[in-house]
Formats: structure tokens, C-alpha cells, sequence
């Protein structure tokens, strides 16, 4: 290297800069599917719910308002829980807050299969939504933080792909076993239960995130995480340990919180970012929520709207791989803007032309796969906009702030569908997305930027 270089030599790297520095490894590889068994046992109860809801109109004869209740009210739990996970994420850890998110919902979610009316089964709902909502920003700042600065984007996505391997089991355990019987919804959504093993796996089998764990000053379990990551990708570790000193204004650990996502710095962001979220949450929730109702509306048995529902669910998969080649190809900003006017496109689609079983499975699959690439898009922005010591604060707020939209959605949809139908439905669900394509254009592109960078 030239004398006047200013790039780093092998023994002057921090410990940010040698997890960057690596390629994708088995290690990588092992966080990112823990993570997504994690995020999938998530989808898997949120689309369940869709599906029961179908069931407890007929078998409990529930008006279109009480439905819309029981769908909304873990929304206003996944608020709360994203807010104070977020929180106690940058307090406690990433890893802690992950599994305890789990082992909440899934024992709320195997008791809400025992539930004996709907008063019973809207609180434990809610209990279901705190521990959902503290779950998903959790996970992908842990796996944005590990992440090589090169592939980082498309972890996060292949991260979120893993929401639409929940909603497809969601949809084969919903189309298998409720039909089967009466109980059959109890069934169901017995199987949720799952989760709260899966949190001993991720307690014990994932690692805690080596940014947080320098923020905290434990150096030794950072140091004792990064070499594992070069242990893996066969890469030794350099003779002197450099701490990690990000470049421009950092916010002190000890006074970071949510204040300072609305100080000069991170104004205009967040002001994006939290738009975005709003915008998806309701089109997303207030459409996927009902699509089995609305399809059965127009005079489809119950089990041909739960197979309409699972082959639209299948579009999901191709949406987010395609989102997760275009964020380090196009880059963030135009990835996630492109989605989200694909998504206002597609929803406007379904709602004036969805009237046969052959326009509604192609236009809501049109509409699953550029709304879920959208989704996988912007959980690889959200944690990249803001510094470690406010990084999940951050990104638990913005999810927050989106699940207000989450709860209204579902309440929404029977008023708009008695003042104008379908067509209103998708119709504003389509204005939701587009805004949302607006506001992601405000948002700073960070293609291939260090974390520490981002400040």
C-alpha cells in the first residue's frame, strides 16, 4: 500500500470494519436462518389470524365490525411491543428481546385456541400483538449489524423472505385443518404455540450484536463474537484489537432515546421512514387481513377462498427475491420506491377488475409480490438511517409508529366497503402506497455505506 493511503491496514481495523470486511459465511448463514425460522413463526401467526377470522364469521356469526376488532386489536399490541422492544433492545440487548418476544406470543397464541368468546380472544390478541411488534425490528437491526457492508441490504431482505415462508404455512395449515371441522380454527391456532420453544434456540443459538455489546463496553464478548465471524470465513484476526470509533456526530449511548430521532440530524429520516411504515401498514394489513373475507363475499366457498388466498401468498417469494437483487444493484431508495408504486398499481388493479377467480389470483399476486418485495426493502433501510446507540430506538419507533395504521386498516375496510366496495377498498389502499413511493424518495441512499457511516 502507497504511504499517503488513507485505507486501513489489516491490524488498524475496528471490529465494525472486520465484520465488513467478510465474506458470507457459514456463520452468516446460521444467523440469518435462525433469525428467519424466528420471523416465519411471526408471519406464521399474523396470516393465521386472517384465516380464523374467515371461520369465526361463520361459526361464531360475527358481524363484519367485531372482526374487524379482533383483527385490529393485536396491531395495537405489535405497537406497543415495537416501541418498548426497540427500547429495550438498545438497553438490554438484540438477542434478549428477540427471545422473549417469542416465548410472549407464542404462549398468547396457543391460548387463544382455547379462547371461549371474543372477549377472551381480543385480550389475548393483544398479548399476542406485544410480543409480535417487539419481534421484527429486533431481528433485523441483530441481522443488519452483523451483515458485510456489501450484502447487508440483501441479508435483511433474505431475512424478511422469510415472512412470506410463514404466511404460505399459514395459508396450508388454514386450508388443511379449519375446513376439517368446527374446532378446526382451534386447531390452528394451537400450532402458534411453537414459538415459545423456539426461543431457547434463539437464547442460547444466535449471537448478541457485537455494536451493542462495544456500546455496553463488554470488548471481550465483542472481540470473542468477531472472531467467530473470521473463524468461519477462515480469515485470522489482526494482532492489535482497534476499538471501534464511528466518523461525525454520535449520540452518547448514556442520552441516546427517542428524542433524538427528531434532532437535526435525523429529522427529515425519520419524518420519511415513518411515513413509509404508516403507509405500507395500512394497505398491507388493511388488504391481506380481509382478502379471504372479500373473496368469499363474492360467493366463494370457504375452501376455495383460503386456495385463492394461499396461491396469492405464493407470489411473495419471487417479490422478495427480486427486491433482494435490486438493493445493492439499483440501491435502496429506488428499490423501495419501485415497489411501492408497483404495490399502488396492482392495488387499483384489484380493486376495478377482481371480479372472477382468474382476475383475482392474477392481480393479487401482482399485488403480494411488489408489496412484500416492498416490505423486504424498507426493513433493509430502517436500520441502517440511524447509529447504533439509537438504531433499534429507531427502528422500533418507525414500527410503531406504521402498527397505528395496522390497527385502523381492518376497522376501515367494513365502512369503506358499505360506502363504495371493492373498489373504494383498493382504491385507497392503492393512494396509501403511492404516498408511500413519495416519501421513500426522501430517504437517504446507503448503497454499500458502513453502519457508522449513517450518522
Amino acid at each position: 500500500m502507497t504511504t499517503g493511503s488513507t485505507r486501513p491496514q489489516p491490524d488498524q481495523l475496528t471490529r465494525s470494519e472486520r465484520l465488513d470486511r467478510l465474506p458470507f459465511t457459514r456463520a452468516h448463514g446460521k444467523l440469518l436462518f435462525g433469525s428467519g425460522i424466528g420471523w416465519a413463526l411471526d408471519a406464521m401467526d399474523v396470516g393465521l389470524i386472517s384465516f380464523v377470522m374467515l371461520a369465526l364469521a361463520q361459526h361464531w356469526q360475527l358481524s363484519q365490525t367485531t372482526l374487524g376488532w379482533i383483527g385490529s386489536i393485536g396491531f395495537l399490541g405489535m405497537a406497543l411491543g415495537a416501541s418498548l422492544g426497540g427500547l429495550l433492545a438498545d438497553r438490554i440487548g438484540r438477542r434478549q428481546v428477540f427471545a422473549f418476544s417469542l416465548l410472549i406470543y407464542g404462549l398468547a397464541t396457543g391460548l387463544s385456541a382455547l379462547a371461549t368468546g371474543v372477549a377472551m380472544l381480543i385480550v389475548l390478541r393483544f398479548i399476542v400483538g406485544l410480543g409480535l411488534g417487539a419481534e421484527l425490528p429486533v431481528a433485523s437491526t441483530l441481522v443488519s449489524e452483523y451483515s458485510p457492508r456489501a450484502i447487508r441490504g440483501r441479508m435483511v431482505v433474505a431475512l424478511e423472505s422469510f415472512w412470506a415462508v410463514g404466511w404460505i404455512l399459514a395459508a396450508l395449515i388454514s386450508f388443511l385443518v379449519i375446513p376439517a371441522s368446527d374446532d378446526g380454527w382451534r386447531w390452528a391456532l394451537a400450532v402458534g404455540i411453537v414459538p415459545t420453544m423456539y426461543a431457547v434456540v434463539v437464547r442460547f443459538g444466535l449471537p448478541e450484536s457485537v455494536r451493542f455489546l462495544e456500546a455496553k463496553g463488554r470488548h471481550e464478548e465483542a472481540e470473542a463474537a468477531v472472531r467467530r465471524y473470521e473463524e468461519s470465513a477462515d480469515i485470522p484476526a489482526p494482532a492489535h484489537v482497534v476499538a471501534d470509533q464511528p466518523s461525525g456526530e454520535v449520540t452518547p449511548v448514556d442520552d441516546a432515546g427517542p428524542r433524538h430521532l427528531w434532532s437535526a440530524p435525523y429529522r427529515r429520516r425519520t419524518a420519511a421512514l415513518w411515513a413509509v411504515w404508516f403507509m405500507v401498514n395500512f394497505s398491507y394489513y388493511g388488504a391481506f387481513i380481509w382478502l379471504p373475507n372479500l373473496i368469499a363475499a363474492q360467493g366463494h366457498s370457504l375452501v376455495r377462498s383460503l386456495e385463492y388466498t394461499l396461491i396469492i401468498t405464493l407470489a411473495q417469494l419471487p417479490g422478495y427475491a427480486l427486491a433482494a437483487w435490486l438493493i445493492e444493484v439499483w440501491g435502496r431508495r429506488a428499490t423501495l420506491a419501485s415497489f411501492l408504486l408497483g404495490s399502488a398499481l396492482a392495488a387499483g388493479a384489484f380493486g376495478m377488475l377482481a371480479d372472477s377467480a382468474t382476475t383475482i389470483v392474477v392481480f393479487g399476486m401482482c399485488l403480494s409480490f411488489f408489496n412484500l418485495g416492498a416490505w423486504g426493502a424498507l426493513y433493509a433501510v430502517s436500520p441502517e438511517i440511524y447509529p447504533t446507540a439509537i438504531r433499534g430506538t429507531g427502528t422500533g419507533a418507525a414500527a410503531a409508529f406504521g402498527r397505528i395504521a395496522s390497527i385502523l386498516a381492518p376497522l376501515s375496510v367494513p365502512p369503506m366497503l358499505a360506502l363504495g366496495g371493492q373498489a373504494l377498498v383498493f382504491g385507497v389502499f392503492g393512494g396509501a402506497f403511492a404516498i408511500a413511493a413519495v416519501a421513500a424518495l426522501f430517504l437517504p441512499e446507503l448503497k454499500n455505506a458502513a453502519l457508522e457511516e449513517t450518522v
